[in-house]
């Protein structure tokens, strides 16, 4: 891949917490959560790892965004693939075109230099999801997108994959069957347990390597800084 400038050195944004506020509670627990990943398979290192959700708004892209910081912080050349080909969002969060992305790396066979943003994170690139094509699934389930897959393998040391949430489409299903491990995000205030106990069960369904479950905007309280979030990984 050819060389690019990385983005303007700037003050990240806001739902980036590992970086705004490094040494709040919500930073660590983003950093446990990295850790527990890499020692969550010993024979078999996780290489890529699908955040999804039961349910949407709850913060899975946020908790994408801040695990694939948390990853490029230690060295490790990482990739965030937004994978939301319904509801993308990170060309928001790093203020970039969303004109080319995975929907036309797959559709177009667009080389992966021509699809890679580089952010303001050594070590962190970026995929943006592209212009949301008319059949996600279908594109998502393809061959064409396997070879995708395996391109970007050989390049990063983690991807870390957002998806769509389960109980609306059926994409978070195919992209777990495409991840090395899959983190559930719930969030406390609007996932309920039969919601869960549902996207478990299409998870398991579609094999898929549950290795988490990420409980998201728990309050807590911090002598210092007021309220932050809590994130949490918990074992299966």
């Amino acid at each position: 891949m050819s060389k690019r400038k990385r983005l303007k050195e700037s003050r990240a944004p806001r739902n980036i917490i590992i970086a705004t506020k490094p040494y709040a509670a919500a930073s660590e627990q983003f950093r446990t959560i990295r850790t527990n990943i890499m020692y969550s398979s010993i024979d078999v290192p996780i290489k890529s790892v699908l955040c999804t959700s039961a349910t949407p708004e709850s913060g899975k892209s946020t908790v994408a965004v801040n695990i694939a910081v948390a990853y490029a912080q230690t060295g490790i050349k990482t990739l965030l693939l937004d994978a939301d080909l319904r509801r993308p969002t990170s060309h928001y969060t790093f203020e970039v075109t969303n004109q080319t992305g995975l929907s036309t790396a797959v559709v177009n066979d667009v080389p992966l230099e021509e699809v890679v943003k580089q952010t303001q994170f050594e070590q962190l690139d970026l995929i943006t999801s592209g212009p949301i094509p008319p059949n996600p699934s279908e594109l998502l389930a393809s061959q064409r997108m396997n070879h995708f897959m395996n391109e970007i393998s050989m390049h990063y040391g983690m991807i870390i994959i957002d998806s769509p949430p389960l109980l609306a489409v059926t994409d978070g299903q195919i992209l777990s069957q495409k991840a090395d491990g899959v983190l559930l995000v719930t969030n406390v205030e609007n996932n309920n347990r039969n919601e869960l106990k549902e996207a478990k069960n299409l998870l398991n369904k579609a094999d898929a390597n549950i290795i988490g479950v990420v409980l998201n905007n728990r309050d807590i309280k911090s002598t210092k800084d007021g309220q932050y979030y809590y994130y949490g990984i918990s074992e299966e």
